[in-house]
């Protein structure tokens, strides 16, 4: 065995599926998750087709950042290329989270935004979420489509697909995944009886300062 491979971070992936079902922010086998080792650089990414709440350890299988296999006897999710790619164009990324959730996938399907309308929103997603160019799944275009969109927010909309987030760690992905959940709930039921009021550019400014450098037990 390779003593490069983590089996905690393995174990963080087979968690995670259970998370996501649990949580109702995936259904079945779809969705896919992944982590960067920092110290290695290797990602550890969920195989492709399986039930997450059967998957074991020994079914993660580990890339390197040219998308070859290192570890693991699976076939890796079919959008390895857009989580490899993420990780390649954002230094800061270190979990990748590509669900299909209702309410997110709702704006997508319309191409609209999901605008800054909470505070939690834009301290730890962005200022918005917007929609990348429709490509078809599992394909170098749609990696290429979702890092574009994602630029350097936390979140991007896949139209007709579904969404996916970034952190620093799964945790904190795994939370942006759920604020973006919420915040789309919010923003859809707000339009539907008037006009949502979004948060200024200089608010959104002086919050995220907040979170990053104020915030918390520090």
């Amino acid at each position: 065995m390779n003593t490069k491979i983590k089996s905690e971070l393995k174990a963080v992936i087979v968690k995670t599926g259970i998370t996501m079902l649990d949580e109702g922010l995936t259904v079945g086998t779809w969705g896919n998750f992944s982590l960067r080792d920092p110290e290695t650089g290797l990602i550890y990414i969920t195989p492709s087709g399986m039930d997450y709440r059967e998957i074991t350890e020994d079914d993660i299988v580990v890339l390197d950042s040219e998308l070859n296999i290192v570890d693991g006897s699976r076939v890796p999710s079919v959008e390895k290329a857009m989580h490899v790619t993420v990780y390649n164009e954002r230094p800061d990324v270190n979990a990748v989270i590509h669900t299909h959730p209702l309410y997110s996938s709702v704006l997508g399907v319309n191409e609209m935004e999901l605008p800054g309308i909470s505070e939690d929103f834009v301290q730890i997603v962005g200022d918005k979420m917007v929609c990348s160019e429709y490509a078809l799944p599992g394909t170098t275009q749609l990696a290429r489509n979702a890092v574009k969109a994602l630029g350097k927010n936390n979140g991007v909309l896949l139209p007709n697909h579904g969404t996916m987030v970034v952190g620093p760690n799964m945790p904190m992905a795994l939370t942006i995944c759920q604020v973006v959940e919420k915040t789309a709930y919010i923003y859809i039921l707000a339009k539907s009886i008037g006009t949502p009021h979004l948060i200024s550019q200089e608010d959104i400014i002086a919050m995220q300062d907040y979170a990053q450098n104020i915030y918390g037990q520090r």
